[in-house]
């Protein structure tokens, strides 16, 4: 048997600051659908999310609150981070946070192993610093400000002041990597996607790189320097490595050489740093790069960047409170071209909802197992001869499985779920052409209903399948309805890419009465 490919998904750990938010939650569930999908192949996935609880952010943060950093982050990863994996149904294997052990344990290590090769030297540092992006900021993100910050330097992400900042740190020499990666870039076009995203990284790497300050002297709150206590490792130093020390780093070689590489999942404003910083980092260490680099887009409402400080953000359990966690998984994944900007909308939700999810879907799955129910007893039908509307079906499951799966290994969750939906949109056609309760009606054409009840039947089958890692509550009802637990095996186990494989299910198999997917909302005007 052919070893399983590995795949090693990640989301960014995420600031303990403050509360998730829908732009959080988006990124969550990107990267759940394709660590499900790819689990359901049978590639050996891994995927990791966590929290990032070291930095001047959270220090200033926990003692605006009157408690210790630690104390607060602890009280934010139990009462809002962890539960949001849950409210949203994320699959991860693994979360990792920046003040578990094993993660300072392989900070440590790595910044040693650094500090012996020569790769990191003291010198001193003044620049602008945005506490917010927790970066001495780049040129190109400095700008003046305006209204009440008028006459000071503000970040162009954040629209706050900057810091001005002098201290005696340690730097990495970043400097040094700057061939390396311009011809990582041309060498491994993939390397960093979008298009638009690798674009941007090459034109900032083109203008030359400065070494980077990795340490901070005027506050302790973070991973000491192995070899001066005195300073505390710089934040995204610190935090990036979360994806090594995870998996073993220094601790674990078995597990570190199964996982690495890894593929990121990243918001586009920290691009930068995991594909420039991070894998000149790794270079330096003698590890191997990431497979893969992928900035997805914005969340956008009003046409700005969610921000809770302009009451921007939006909770996840105002969606899921309402439409449930499958709309919001689905929505966000569907409506959104990934890799790109995207607004959301309370309307464009509730009409999705309605005319994709529970019209589309929902509808179908109802219509075909109660007429199964109504016509054969409930069991799946035996088919007779195939004509070319039955043919076609077939065909069609077969080819969206295969180019579902072609989107799913370029990132393209939108196209792969658009994909998918075809096969939606032709079973509601070929019901409303071959109108069975009509064939019912003739006993003379029992054998053609039970054709076109068991083709529209196995086409649930194979929806159920390449929809689960998208929306995985409704179609674990759909599966139990179709008795395919019984006859098949759980949904989880089968595999996805066979999914468009016709006959399947097999003919007899007792069938259950299925619960409304998508219930009707009353939605309040939002």
């Amino acid at each position: 048997m052919a070893k399983p490919s590995p795949f090693f998904i990640t989301t960014p750990i995420f600031y303990v600051n403050d509360a998730p938010h829908i732009g959080h939650a988006y990124t969550e569930v990107a990267a759940d659908v394709l660590a499900r999908w790819h689990r359901q192949a049978g590639d050996d996935t891994w995927f990791l999310t966590g929290t990032d609880e070291h930095g001047q952010k959270i220090l200033r943060t926990a003692t605006a609150n009157g408690v210790a950093p630690k104390e607060w982050a602890d009280r934010l990863v139990e009462s809002s981070w962890k539960p949001l994996l849950d409210l949203i149904d994320i699959s991860n294997d693994d979360f990792i946070r920046t003040t578990d052990a094993r993660h300072e344990a392989g900070v440590a290590k790595f910044l040693q192993k650094l500090y012996d090769e020569d790769h990191i030297y003291a010198g001193e540092f003044e620049a602008l610093y945005c506490v917010g992006c927790e970066e001495f900021k780049p040129k190109s993100e400095i700008v003046d400000g305006t209204g009440e910050f008028e006459g000071q330097k503000v970040c162009a992400i954040h629209s706050k002041p900057l810091e001005l900042l002098q201290e005696k740190n340690y730097f990495f020499k970043m400097s040094a990597f700057q061939d390396r990666l311009l011809a990582l870039y041309e060498e491994r076009p993939d390397f960093v996607q979008p298009a638009s995203a690798r674009n941007e990284v090459i034109a900032f790497v083109q203008q030359g790189l400065e070494d980077l300050s990795i340490s901070r002297s005027s506050f302790d709150w973070g991973i000491p320097i192995p070899w001066d206590s005195s300073h505390v490792t710089y934040v995204w130093f610190d935090a990036l490595l979360n994806y090594v020390t995870a998996i073993g780093y220094g601790e674990d070689d078995e597990q570190f050489q199964r996982r690495w590489p890894a593929n990121h999942l990243v918001g586009k404003d920290i691009l930068r740093f995991h594909a420039v910083i991070w894998p000149a980092m790794l270079m330096a260490a003698g590890l191997e790069v990431p497979d893969h680099v992928f900035a997805h887009g914005w969340l956008l409402v009003g046409g700005e960047k969610m921000s809770k400080s302009k009451l921007t953000g939006i909770a996840p359990n105002e969606i899921t409170d309402t439409f449930g966690s499958d709309a919001f998984r689905y929505y966000f994944m569907r409506a959104i071209s990934f890799g790109q900007d995207g607004s959301f909308s309370w309307e464009d939700l509730a009409a999705r909802y309605q005319a994709e999810l529970a019209n589309g879907f929902g509808n179908l799955a109802s219509r075909v197992l109660a007429m199964n129910a109504k016509y054969f007893e409930g069991v799946m039908p035996q088919a007779a001869d195939e004509t070319a509307a039955d043919a076609a079906i077939r065909e069609l499951a077969a080819s969206v499985a295969s180019r579902a799966d072609e989107r799913i290994g370029a990132f393209a969750v939108h196209e792969a779920i658009a994909a998918i939906w075809e096969l939606v949109d032709a079973l509601n056609g070929y019901i409303t052409e071959q109108e069975p309760w009509a064939l019912a009606k003739d006993p003379a054409q029992r054998d053609r209903l039970a054709t076109v009840l068991a083709t529209a039947t196995e086409g649930l089958r194979a929806l159920a399948q390449l929809l689960a890692p998208v929306v995985p509550v409704a179609t674990a009802k759909l599966w139990t309805a179709l008795g395919a637990d019984e006859a098949l095996g759980s949904l989880s186990a089968q595999p996805i890419r066979e999914a468009g494989s016709w006959g399947r299910l097999p003919a007899g198999t007792p069938q259950q009465k299925l619960d409304v997917l998508f219930p009707r909302i009353e939605t309040d005007g939002k």
